[in-house]
């Protein structure tokens, strides 16, 4: 049996399973094959996950253990070392743990098919966890100037309140890279001047459980375009799945 697996706080939102199993189905591999979720109370308990699960071969990573993870891993692959947070666990044959990034090629490929090449401004990245600095690693490689927004910005980026008409009329693309509106808390979204927006910003959601967050709800209400973190998850898994198989 090849096992593999998503660890987490709370998956209850997450489509992880359902994607791989049925991936499973599709290819003959169900015989062989399984996805399960592993709610984890603190990161300290991955050690007993994986040696309850000897079978385990691959394991995903989210919220909020993305960066926490890391000094449980043997290695860091390059995609992970670049962005300092994993989202992918490659189980070696030798038992060695390595850590891996999809992210930074999931959401960079899925903004190619959303936010046009001659759009111009910069980008907002709400957010200060690893989903956040994969999205910034991303638009580094696309060269779109950003700024990070966060609750507590340290010296540096901006904070929620700084967010004025002006600014978002300069910051066409705007990217939640926070957890804010994903099931079951669906009527809470990044506080944002939303009346502001009109039809030249692009608001990205990273969330993809509910498939129209309040987030995007209030943006299109606005005249803007919105995009769910649905194809990132697809982009970012198919990745993950390639990196299982060595490919």
């Amino acid at each position: 049996m090849r096992q593999f697996g998503l660890i987490g706080r709370t998956l209850q939102h997450s489509f992880s399973q359902t994607y791989f199993t049925q991936k499973f189905y599709s290819q003959g591999l169900a015989d062989d094959h399984r996805y399960d979720l592993f709610e984890l109370a603190d990161i300290h308990e991955l050690p007993a996950l994986l040696r309850a699960n000897p079978d385990l071969v691959g394991l995903n990573v989210t919220v909020p253990y993305k960066e926490t993870v890391v000094p449980y891993l043997d290695e860091l692959a390059p995609s992970a070392a670049r962005v300092g947070a994993v989202n992918v666990i490659e189980r070696c044959s030798d038992g060695r743990l390595r850590g891996h990034n999809t992210d930074v090629v999931g959401f960079r490929e899925s903004l190619r098919q959303f936010f046009p090449a001659g759009a111009q401004g910069r980008a907002l990245v709400l957010g200060a966890g690893g989903a956040a600095k994969a999205v910034i690693v991303a638009l580094n490689d696309l060269g779109i100037g950003h700024w990070s927004v966060t609750r507590n910005p340290l010296g540096h980026g901006l904070t929620y309140d700084e967010l004025t008409p002006e600014l978002l009329a300069a910051h066409s693309l705007i990217i939640n890279a926070t957890p804010l509106g994903t099931y079951p808390q669906v009527d809470a979204c990044p506080r944002l001047p939303y009346e502001a927006l009109g039809p030249q910003h692009y608001l990205y959601d990273l969330v993809y459980n509910p498939s129209e967050t309040l987030f995007m709800a209030r943006g299109q209400a606005a005249g803007a375009h919105a995009k769910n973190g649905f194809e990132m998850l697809q982009r970012q898994a198919e990745a993950a799945w390639d990196i299982w198989n060595g490919r």
